[in-house]
């Protein structure tokens, strides 16, 4: 199976490097020097991985073959793609692969249907699952255990505790906004507003 494992990014100096945007949580098995991964588009790889080193909080990069600054330039934005074994699991017991998490049923602690993860976004400070509604409309879910409360990969299922306002918000905002149209906002019995009164 194939797993993109990071997007390259700009050229740094003048001797082939390039800074790249890590997209795995393991990037000193699957970017390490040696490594060899596909590329998408495919017509620049494969590229094999000459040397890695951290830069001012960066992970840096340079493939064999590469070894000026225009030549880096040319790979920017090109995605890097690493072959996994579709039965390995991460090491530790509480983390999964992004293909373990895509399409699992997304509940509620009592069950009740949330919808199913087609995405996972990472971010610098957490990631998020993108989870598409039955309606169509999508989520924005963060991968933490004070929120996702079990991942069961034999139901394929996500449970999830969300605080206040993280799946249905947008019903409240639409009831606060019908209020204040109707012009008595203040006698709206609890309807919320936002912003400073002055």
């Amino acid at each position: 199976m194939q797993l993109v494992v990071a997007r390259i990014g700009r050229a740094h100096g003048i001797k082939g490097e390039v800074t790249v945007e890590v997209r795995t949580d393991e990037p000193e098995l699957r970017l390490a020097p040696g490594a060899v991964l596909t590329t998408d588009p495919a017509s620049i790889g494969p590229l094999t991985i000459e040397t890695g080193r951290v830069h001012s909080g960066r992970l840096l990069l340079r493939f064999e073959g590469v070894r000026d600054r225009n030549a880096a330039e040319a790979l920017r934005n090109t995605l890097l793609i690493a072959d996994v074994d579709p039965d390995e699991t991460p090491e530790e017991d509480d983390e999964y692969y992004d293909h373990q998490l895509m399409d699992l049923d997304v509940v509620l602690t009592d069950g009740t249907e949330v919808g199913r993860i087609t995405e996972i976004s990472h971010l610098p400070s957490q990631d998020l699952f993108i989870v598409e509604r039955p309606d169509g409309s999508e989520l924005m879910i963060p991968f933490v255990e004070e929120i996702v409360t079990d991942i069961d990969l034999e139901q394929q299922r996500a449970v999830i505790d969300p605080p206040p306002g993280l799946i249905d918000d947008r019903a409240e905002i639409a009831s606060a906004r019908d209020a204040e149209d109707d012009g008595d906002a203040g006698d709206a019995g609890g309807a919320r507003k936002t912003g400073d009164a002055s």
